[in-house]
């Protein structure tokens, strides 16, 4: 039951209430109120590498590479950053994206900055990370729509440059160029999106917020926000049930497509707000323009309160504080390697 407490998250507003009342004793405490946001908050790490998924050197250039390449689609004109544009904080700013033929995909486009550090990936979570989670727009016929496997692999081998820099991702590999690697490499260099920002120095104790912030992050925490907005990403961590107080109108079920099981309809992976004032519009489906409107409907639907358009003001000026700083020279867009004479040409049907 612990488990899927963390996973799913509380079973109803009461409970969600609660556990925000714990975080509530700061008032006008800043040294307090640090130690209440680091305890529920924690720590932004600087790279989402692991053990077993590392970030050499040599996979986050290729990675850098394929996230770019728009030849990865069916019509060589859409890309990775095609809809997760890296110089506007991961995002199109469309509510749905469009993809092969200007298909439009259901759901909205996340972020891919810090996503490596969610617990999984998708709104629904059918991926469990950012590796999976790359090998699935390539083969969408709604987004980069390649016909198989086997077709981006003759592609990438087609392509004289993409040798070299896989068997440097990939050494010792008699056939370094696989789908799977391809996947692995898109996903060391997205392990390296992280972005720190005004909050996480505060949070050091060597920076400052803003008096609407600090009184924004109190609210943030004694509404009860937290008890889904919480981790290093202020989210992106477990599941929720989107209306979980009252009902949130829409016609996606959410992860019940991926699970089956009636008792997780309507949940989806509760999104981070890293850089969430820059990410808009807002929700699976990019239905709402604002972060204003986004804070008053959270509110109604997730805690059943009504918040004051001041406290909302005041959590929203908190919530531009996890603006976060990009590095522009990781995310430079690279030269691609030139297409050979055996290269696919774009293939609009």
């Amino acid at each position: 039951m612990r488990i899927r407490t963390l996973r799913y998250g509380l079973a109803g507003a009461t409970a969600a209430l609660l556990l925000g009342a714990a975080w509530s004793n700061a008032g006008a405490d800043e040294a307090a109120l640090r130690d209440q946001a680091k305890a529920v908050l924690g720590t932004l790490p600087e790279s989402a590498a692991t053990l077993e998924r590392p970030m050499s050197d040599a996979r986050v250039i290729l990675g850098r590479v394929l996230y770019y390449d728009p030849r990865l689609s069916k019509n060589q004109d859409s890309s990775c950053n095609s809809c997760h544009l890296l110089d506007q904080f991961g995002v199109d700013g469309k509510s749905f994206s469009a993809g092969h033929r200007g298909q439009l995909g259901g759901r909205n486009s996340p972020t891919s900055y810090n996503a490596a550090l969610h617990i999984a990936q998708f709104w629904d979570g059918r991926a469990p990370d950012v590796e999976e989670q790359a090998k699935g727009p390539v083969l969408n016929p709604v987004e980069m729509a390649m016909p198989n496997e086997k077709a981006v692999v003759e592609l990438l081998e087609s392509i004289p440059g993409y040798g070299p820099l896989f068997d440097a991702a990939f050494p010792g590999e008699p056939s370094s160029i696989t789908y799977g690697n391809m996947a692995v490499a898109i996903g060391a260099f997205e392990r390296g999106l992280i972005t720190p920002s005004a909050f996480d120095v505060w949070l050091s104790g060597k920076g400052e917020l803003s008096s609407d912030a600090l009184a924004g992050l109190d609210l943030f925490i004694s509404k009860g926000c937290t008890a889904c907005h919480n981790g290093a990403l202020v989210g992106g961590g477990m599941y929720q049930k989107l209306g979980l107080v009252k009902p949130y109108p829409t016609e996606d079920v959410g992860r019940m497509g991926v699970t089956g099981r009636e008792a997780d309809k309507y949940f989806f992976k509760v999104p981070s707000l890293r850089n969430v004032a820059k990410t808009g519009p807002y929700f699976h489906d990019g239905g709402v323009a604002t972060l204003d409107e986004a804070i008053q409907l959270m509110g109604r639907h997730q805690l059943g309160i009504a918040l004051s358009s001041d406290e909302r003001k005041k959590i929203a000026a908190f919530l531009q504080e996890l603006t976060g700083a990009i590095d522009e020279s990781y995310i430079a867009a690279p030269a691609l390697p030139k297409s050979g004479p055996d290269t696919p040409k774009p293939d609009p049907s």
